[in-house]
């Protein structure tokens, strides 16, 4: 259920327009780095990464790779907090280990630029570029 709902997140993504898509992801990332504040179990290393995921969603402002490092870096913030026993949703045993299986489509998505679903479509569909036949001359 974690990848449908990280793919469900990028088709609801596709129905934003460029550049809104790009900075309303830099804002989600951003959020994200504080998901934990309130029960995290790591006292004030939440803090730190909070600022941490501030300064990689500025920077994803203008990049979706540093939105998807962000959200890998989440992704490795709740392998921790799932080892550790402080799920994101304290109600949800395992919603920590949910996440970092959601946050990784989520991130490969912005490391493949954020494309809309159909952009994302068209490029896949696109035949790749013969580059072994030899180019006339003249």
């Amino acid at each position: 259920m974690p990848v449908v709902i990280g793919l469900v997140y990028v088709g609801l993504n596709s129905l934003v327009p460029e550049p809104h898509r790009r900075r309303l992801n830099a804002l989600v990332v951003t959020g994200a780095g504080a998901a934990y504040i309130s029960g995290g179990g790591f006292g004030l290393w939440e803090l730190a990464f909070c600022v941490l995921l501030v300064v990689v969603g500025y920077a994803g402002l203008t990049s979706y790779t540093c939105i998807g490092l962000g959200w890998l870096l989440h992704t490795a913030w709740d392998v921790m907090h799932h080892r550790r026993g402080t799920p994101i949703i304290p109600s949800v045993h395992d919603s920590s280990f949910g996440c970092a299986l959601c946050d990784p489509v989520i991130a490969l998505w912005c490391f493949a630029g954020g494309l809309s679903v159909k952009d994302l479509y068209h490029r896949l569909r696109r035949p790749a570029a013969d580059t072994c036949t030899p180019v006339p001359a003249g």
